[in-house]
């Protein structure tokens, strides 16, 4: 079996501070993971238009990568990305709940193309080249993900929005920043990174992902059933750090660079381990 890794990092508060710069030390600690042959790649809930930039300052050389909580992932093709496998549902009776519920809400919705539909515009969002829209063309075909963004409604409330709702019928993760985000049922950075795993090749034990927020606990648990490492970053909640199999430093403190500064060399993984 291979000796290489595969490791799946978490953006917003795993490789990210909150003002977008990077977190000390992760930088160089990548490029030393990546130039020690092992497969490292991008697992976020951003789309692929907000992720591009960061596959690039990292010099990653990874030919796979997840998006859009694992709705979308990207292939890369020469000097181009293709959209390799896009998961799709359709967001009408999601969206109907929610309306019922928040009917000043903000929503987003990305279409298989990777084209975002919006109603409001907000400065968190990436938008170019979207289109804002009525809220009923927000379920005209079906779409890859569903975003809610509520002002003055923090994550508990979500949570409580999510379980009087029944939303049982697609998967969801509450953002950093307090924001809802829905996929296809049965989708997540852990089934994405599954996929890209058994595509490469690489052998089930050797994952590790980094993250920490709920829409982590996902690819925790996958990195977990097949006997990987799952860290979960210093300032993640609670129910974050129990999915994990271990925990690291803030990502104000560097921890994801003291967890990479883990992995061994794939020459230094003796043969037939």
């Amino acid at each position: 079996m291979t000796a290489t890794w595969l490791v799946g990092l978490d953006v917003d508060g795993t490789i990210l501070l909150q003002d977008e710069t990077m977190s000390p030390g992760v930088p160089e600690a990548v490029a030393r993971v990546r130039d020690a042959g092992h497969e490292v790649t991008i697992a976020t809930g951003r789309s692929w238009m907000a992720t591009r930039r960061y596959v690039e300052e990292l010099g990653l050389t990874a030919e796979y990568v997840v998006c859009s909580n694992g709705a979308v992932t990207m292939r890369r093709v020469g000097d181009e990305w293709e959209r390799w496998n896009v998961e799709t549902f359709d967001p009408s009776p999601v969206l109907a709940l929610l309306r019922d519920r928040l009917p000043e809400a903000r929503y987003m919705v990305e279409l298989a193309s990777g084209q975002r539909l919006y109603t409001e515009q907000l400065d968190d969002w990436t938008l170019d080249g979207g289109r804002r829209v009525s809220f009923d063309e927000l379920a005209a075909e079906p779409v890859s993900r569903v975003v809610v963004v509520s002002p003055g409604h923090d994550e508990e409330d979500f949570h409580r929005l999510v379980a009087d709702a029944g939303l049982n019928e697609v998967s969801y993760a509450i953002g950093w920043t307090a924001w809802l985000d829905i996929a296809p049922q049965g989708v997540d950075k852990g089934t994405a990174l599954e996929q890209v795993r058994a595509e490469l090749g690489l052998s089930e034990e050797r994952v590790l992902v980094a993250g920490d927020g709920r829409n982590d606990i996902g690819m925790f648990g996958w990195a977990r059933a097949r006997g990987g490492r799952a860290v979960a970053m210093g300032q993640a909640p609670d129910v974050v750090k129990d999915a994990a199999t271990e925990v690291t430093g803030d990502v104000a403190d560097g921890g994801l660079a003291v967890a990479l500064d883990t992995l061994p060399a794939p020459a230094q993984v003796r043969a037939g381990e």
